[in-house]
């Protein structure tokens, strides 16, 4: 457990995925928000977690690490026990890229711009550092320019852009990959 201000950072097991999918919704239905922008691919109207991804966390949740789909995930608590952030960790779905991982977060709105996204970086960094991650990889749209100088100022750097790549809500948005190197390669990796 990470302590910061008011803040605390802990692991979420999947008997409290209920509650963390609650948040998450509200999370979501800022998604296309006027004065937000968009943070994921989804359309204003369908901005909640799809069934199938939160099949992912519990099975992710429940499997072992280097396992297919497994999945890490830390919450940050406020004074009041509310969720004011997340980050997770899990598997790529390619074969061989057990040093690499998929990265994914989100802050509550009133906590957004305050260092939380650092602070859970850092955690994630941390723990994928201890357990023999060498990569942590991310996809973020080109548009969410807040969440790329979020990662940039702690080290990601840009790996290429899939123009064009989603189309909803009569626009076009653009993927960018990037990727931050947390510890050397191992000898015989």
């Amino acid at each position: 457990m990470l302590r910061h201000d008011d803040l605390t950072i802990n692991a979420l097991d999947a008997s409290a995925l209920g509650i963390f999918f609650a948040y998450l919704n509200d999370h979501l239905g800022d998604n296309g928000a006027p004065g937000t922008g968009y943070f994921q691919p989804l359309p204003r109207q369908q901005s909640e977690m799809p069934t199938d991804k939160m099949e992912s966390f519990r099975r992710g949740l429940q499997s072992a690490l280097g396992e297919p789909g497994w999945r890490r995930l830390w919450v940050a608590h406020s004074a009041d026990g509310s969720i004011a952030g997340h980050i997770d960790l899990r598997a790529h779905p390619e074969a061989h890229t057990g040093h690499r991982c998929l990265l994914g977060m989100g802050v509550e709105r009133t906590h957004r711009r305050q260092g939380l996204g650092a602070r859970l970086l850092a955690h994630a960094e941390q723990w994928a550092a201890e357990h023999g991650l060498e990569w942590i990889d991310l996809k973020v749209l080109a548009v969410n320019e807040a969440a790329i100088s979020l990662y940039r100022r702690n080290g990601y750097t840009c790996t290429g852009e899939s123009a064009d790549m989603f189309r909803f809500d009569g626009q076009a948005f653009s993927y960018v990959g990037m990727s931050k190197r947390i510890m050397p390669a191992q000898p015989g990796r």
